[in-house]
């Protein structure tokens, strides 16, 4: 840091090598820690051992990525940001058969061909997990509609 002073919002003292400090910090930075004792005495790391970051946030709205016929090709993106690289992972639901997730750096691809043996109309719900490199993690949900045209049908009169 810049040699800033930030007073904590609190602090508990939970042994002699342990303390739990609640601090507020607006700036993205790595800030050295510095304790003082009431009496004046005081320590303060060597390196820069406390990073302040922004959390993972999703630029894709929750809710459905589409509709889609059965035995469509389907490729759709998700994107997420953060001030390091987002990884993807899906944490519940299930993901219309034949279609899997592959990500870049960012955005995660839910692609492929459907190959369900649905009969009808079907939503599929799941919601998506995005970690960025300091593990800070925030879920959203989606759904994929898959639609099942008429198929060598006919009626008698």
């Amino acid at each position: 840091s810049d040699g800033d002073v930030f007073t904590p919002n609190s602090i508990t003292f939970n042994s002699s090598t342990s303390l739990t400090i609640n601090v507020t910090l607006a700036t993205k930075a790595n800030y050295f820690i510095r304790i003082e004792n009431p009496n004046g005495l005081a320590i303060r790391s060597t390196v820069a051992d406390l990073t302040v970051s922004d959390g993972v946030t999703f630029v894709t709205a929750s809710g459905t990525l589409g509709t889609f016929s059965k035995g469509d090709t389907i490729n759709v993106a998700v994107t997420a940001s953060s001030d390091s690289a987002v990884d993807f992972s899906q944490v519940s639901g299930s993901l219309p058969t034949g279609l899997s997730l592959g990500s870049t750096q960012n955005t995660v691809y839910i692609a492929g061909t459907e190959s369900s043996s649905i009969t009808n109309e079907t939503t599929y719900n799941f919601t998506l997990r995005g970690t960025d490199q300091e593990s800070q993690t925030a879920d959203r949900a989606f759904s994929i509609t898959i639609q099942v045209g008429i198929f060598e049908s006919m009626s008698f009169v």
